[in-house]
């Protein structure tokens, strides 16, 4: 899972993608309105946690820019404004839910987690599969063949965005750039090394294998012709 967090305020925002990353979501940070929707726009992001109070553009224009724009991507509301008639505007305007500060993460989580369960019925579906390969995003399980495959999160955030990506080539900077950061230093070799680890896991003692590589480009996920 894919997850935006639009807010100013750095210790709150590196609070959050800490939090996220240790439940296994990929996390792009936005410190001001614009940034935040410029990344909404262009980004393939499963939801969006926005702050009203930000510089540059406020929260509630983001919001409004994001739903005219067609983006239907859940959007939480996390701010300092408390009051129903803000909560009211909030939603009115096509937030998905509103949560106000100071908050706990457990409930950040579970309000993300509950937002995610919706849209179980859209393409964007909590269950991907391929062939005998399994993935629930929701409760974090990996089967294979009916065999239950235990994953770190990187390798289960890549194998996510291998499925999600199934028979399309990816290449080491998207797939770099998408799990790691946006200024992921894309030179390194640890997308090779996470795929050599999802491959013992979920490729040597199955068939056929699932993850390809294409040389000089990356890798796919596919069931490869006969």
């Amino acid at each position: 899972m894919r997850l935006l967090i639009v807010e100013d305020e750095r210790r709150v925002s590196q609070f959050l993608k800490k939090g996220f990353q240790a439940e296994a979501f990929s996390v792009d940070v936005a410190n001001d309105g614009q940034a935040g929707l410029e990344l909404a726009c262009s980004g393939d992001y499963d939801a969006v946690i926005l702050d009203i109070m930000l510089p540059r553009k406020d929260g509630i224009q983001v919001l409004q820019e994001i739903r005219q724009a067609k983006i239907a991507t859940p959007i939480l509301i996390l701010s300092a404004k408390a009051d129903v008639e803000d909560r009211v505007q909030g939603l009115n305007l096509g937030a998905d839910d509103y949560l106000s500060k100071p908050f706990a993460f457990s409930e950040v989580l579970a309000r993300i987690r509950s937002l995610l369960r919706r849209q179980s019925d859209d393409d964007r579906s909590p269950l991907l599969t391929l062939a005998d390969l399994q993935m629930d995003v929701i409760r974090r399980k990996v089967l294979r063949g009916g065999k239950e495959i235990e994953l770190t999160n990187k390798e289960f955030q890549l194998l996510e965005y291998l499925l999600r990506n199934k028979g399309r080539v990816l290449s080491r900077v998207i797939m770099s750039e998408h799990i790691w950061d946006m200024n992921f230093d894309s030179e390194t070799n640890i997308v090779d090394v996470v795929i050599n680890r999802l491959r013992r896991k979920i490729d040597d003692s199955f068939a056929p294998p699932l993850i390809h590589t294409v040389r000089g480009v990356g890798y796919v996920l596919k069931v490869a012709e006969e």
